[in-house]
């Protein structure tokens, strides 16, 4: 994993808004009636395309996109075995916080969003098909980055915990088991990207998210037993990579809303910084968890581990000023030193390939914000 040793590095968490013409692709092959030859000669322009446009707004540290995914999570039924459609789509009941302002969860576009999604249960033995899907993202990064000045490339592949919240469990007799088995199904594609010599990052909403979407009635206490457990589980299945090689995305759920239910950095830090992974990617940006830069004046940051802050909210579409995000950065490299400190995004700016929060131009200026507060940032730690 590169860190910042000469300057603040730049890069994001993983989605990016996808070219017209492609969403048409990936709603027609999530239809099933899609052209699969067409649709995966899109997909290798568009990684191309956006890794272009990555590197001329000022990331250091790049990625595919997700260009060929319907979501960050969902794109598993595909590749594991034991996952059916039924007749009616699996209801999604919604995070507790707007569960709390039903008004607004009636008509604010995260119900549409989650409503295009294609959510199976799962209801056989989960099992991992084959590489050809993980191959194909490999090779077009590979391909899009053989000339590229980027420091270093990434791609994306879900938790085990996040595929058990947008998959829901209907043959396992236990969620333990349910983990276990998508641990072990998931364990092949981790590793295929890290042989391929990219950065893994697990995205891994479960940590936090799965608070107040899938235990909203659990105590802090009875929640964390939940987390350490689906840390165990993907403990296990990075247990073949180095953990310098690995990163995770921790998030509270990338959608504008109330947020109160969000459970609080303090609560779960410990447990997180457990992960097989150096990298730990956070939202720290947003009105909700801004002020938690200040948990780290008293929390100590484990050996080898690099905090990935973000300093651009992935849900408004505000460019945030290049000084306030050099502040940001900050405010976490004095406490840790520069060295440990990446700037980054809150969340994804397309988690759902359907929908964006952020105008897609908007995005772009974002990032070049943000690579304008790093030079700032940067000027001053240096």
């Amino acid at each position: 994993m590169k860190r910042s040793t000469e300057r603040i590095l730049t890069t994001h968490t993983g989605s990016l808004p996808r070219p017209a013409d492609l969403l048409a692709l990936i709603k027609a092959v999530e239809s099933g009636t899609g052209d699969p030859a067409a649709f995966s000669a899109r997909i290798r322009s568009a990684v191309a395309e956006t890794v272009q446009a990555q590197v001329r707004a000022g990331l250091d540290i790049v990625n595919d996109g997700e260009m060929g995914k319907p979501s960050y999570a969902t794109y598993v039924k595909d590749r594991l075995t034991g996952f059916e459609q039924e007749t009616e789509p699996v209801p999604f009941a919604g995070p507790a916080d707007l569960a709390d302002f039903p008004e607004f969860w009636e008509r604010h576009n995260l119900r549409r969003a989650a409503s295009t999604l294609v959510r199976p249960k799962c209801v056989a033995e989960v099992r991992h098909k084959n590489d050809k899907a993980v191959a194909q993202e490999i090779e077009d990064l590979r391909s899009a980055t053989a000339n590229s000045p980027a420091a270093e490339a990434f791609l994306s592949a879900a938790s085990p915990g996040v595929i058990s919240i947008f998959l829901p469990n209907g043959y396992y007799k236990t969620h333990e088991a349910y983990l276990a088995a998508l641990a072990e199904a998931m364990k092949p594609e981790y590793e295929a990207i890290h042989r391929a010599g990219f950065l893994l990052q697990v995205d891994c909403p479960d940590l936090a998210m799965g608070r107040h979407i899938q235990f909203p009635d659990l105590s802090i206490a009875e929640f964390r037993k939940k987390t350490e457990l689906h840390v165990e589980m993907l403990n296990a299945a990075l247990s073949n990579i180095p953990a310098e090689h690995v990163r995770i995305h921790l998030c509270w759920g990338n959608y504008e809303g109330p947020h109160h239910r969000d459970v609080a950095l303090r609560d779960i830090i410990d447990i997180v910084f457990k992960v097989r992974a150096n990298g730990i990617s956070y939202e720290a940006a947003n009105p909700r968890h801004e002020h938690e830069w200040a948990v780290f004046t008293s929390v100590k940051l484990p050996e080898g581990k690099v905090l990935i802050p973000g300093v651009l909210d992935s849900t408004t579409n505000f460019i945030e000023h290049p000084e306030l995000i050099a502040q940001r950065i900050c405010n976490l490299a004095k406490l840790f030193g520069r060295e440990n400190v990446i700037a980054s995004t809150d969340c994804g700016f397309a988690t759902s390939a359907a929908f964006s929060a952020v105008d897609p131009k908007i995005t772009w200026a974002k990032f070049q914000s943000m690579a304008e507060g790093a030079r700032i940032a940067s000027s001053q730690m240096w």
